[in-house]
């Protein structure tokens, strides 16, 4: 595998990052503090004419199709100046490639190109459940068949961009006697529709300027032609775009850890004690060197697993193993970086304590570590006995 970014590539991930250090850096911190909602969807509106909400969608529907290589670290780039921002543009653009894998031509024309361009501020992935998280096959959320119509009814939890997404993907039971799993279909639901309505926002540890709501359906009605791919063929959907977001959120752990060692390795060599400068002692230069090998180790993981999804190929393992090491590691990189400036790591005068909260969610969104476990060692397992 050629590991080298091709032109292309190359030029999305400097735009990204050139728009990380020139227009998020100075203001991620006003972000954190206030969530200045005018000041963040205008940050939106610019991506959107960039063209990053429509990374991996073809151009006959507004997207530039970069393939998921450039998606990922167009996503690293963006978490180095705010992760608020790149989860929304990450979980934008998984919206936006599940309709464009699923949906069919009607369904494409009409909500991809209004995501790409912006028209839609966001998209909402609607899966998570108060009893169902980890376990979505579990959801309650029902839809039922009503004429010409499906009625909708129950909630989801902790949906990214809820407040402004401008179309939801939403999965409901439609066959309550199917075994577990089974009976669930994939729903587009736009903002406005009668009986859809947007909870409070949650008060976060990190990645505040991102609004993450309960969605309620009380007699949600919307036309059946909203029903996304084959009834009761939902769930395999849902698992299967799982996967791709778990490069994104993979890509933003590293992005946040590259950030806040980089901050680190600057304060190293300009903060003095003991007569030297701290990038003097050889334990420091350590720690350096540790999380800096395993933010490559990530990196390299997640354009394996970008490089199997652009292909084609299979890449549920792939993925699980970017997302956990890299969130994991992504973490790591947090921490140790906030303990390389003693005290100051610990207060708001300097980023990483942002950076810190932030990251601390990589771990759990997407699927839990412990969830990438389950897929990485059944993946695995699968493999033995084809083997055997």
């Amino acid at each position: 595998m050629d590991f080298a970014l091709t032109d292309e590539q190359q030029m999305i991930r400097d735009m990204a990052r050139q728009f990380a250090d020139n227009e998020l850096a100075p203001i991620a911190a006003r972000l954190d503090e206030s969530g200045d909602r005018e000041l963040f969807l205008g940050v939106l509106r610019q991506l959107s004419e960039l063209g990053f909400m429509g990374l991996n969608i073809r151009p006959e529907y507004g997207g530039v199709d970069a393939g998921a290589v450039a998606f990922s670290v167009a996503i690293t780039e963006l978490a180095r100046g705010c992760a608020s921002t790149a989860v929304t543009v990450s979980v934008t653009n998984m919206v936006a490639e599940v309709i464009q894998t699923i949906g069919n031509e009607e369904q494409k024309q009409h909500y991809l190109p209004k995501l790409c361009s912006g028209e839609f501020r966001a998209g909402a992935f609607c899966l998570t459940e108060a009893g169902a998280g980890s376990d979505p096959a579990g959801m309650r959320t029902r839809a039922v068949r009503d004429g010409d119509d499906w009625v909708l009814n129950g909630s989801k939890i902790y949906i990214t961009s809820a407040e402004y997404a401008g179309v939801f993907v939403v999965w409901a039971v439609t066959d309550n006697d199917a075994p577990k799993g089974k009976g669930i279909s994939c729903f587009l639901v736009e903002e406005g529709a009668p009986g859809l309505k947007i909870g409070r926002a949650e008060e976060k540890m990190g990645q505040k300027a991102s609004v993450t709501n309960e969605v309620l359906f009380e007699d949600c009605r919307i036309p059946a032609s909203a029903l996304m791919g084959e009834e009761n063929d939902g769930f395999r959907i849902a698992v299967a775009e799982l996967a791709g977001g778990r490069i994104g959120i993979g890509s933003l752990a590293l992005g946040v850890g590259q950030a806040a060692l980089d901050y680190a390795r600057q304060h190293l060599l300009q903060r003095y004690q003991f007569g030297q400068a701290l990038s003097n002692f050889q334990g420091l230069q350590w720690m350096l060197a540790d999380r800096y090998t395993e933010l490559e180790a990530a990196r390299l993981l997640l354009m394996q697993a970008a490089e199997f999804k652009q292909r084609g190929l299979s890449f549920s393992k792939q993925a699980s193993m970017a997302k956990l090491f890299a969130s994991e590691k992504g973490n790591d990189a947090c921490y140790t970086a906030l303990q390389m400036l003693g005290g100051g790591g610990y207060v708001k005068e300097y980023p990483l304590e942002r950076m810190a909260r932030d990251n601390r969610i990589t771990t759990i969104y997407e699927g839990t570590s412990e969830i990438q476990r389950l897929v990485i060692a059944r993946e695995l397992l699968k493999e033995a006995r084809e083997l055997s």
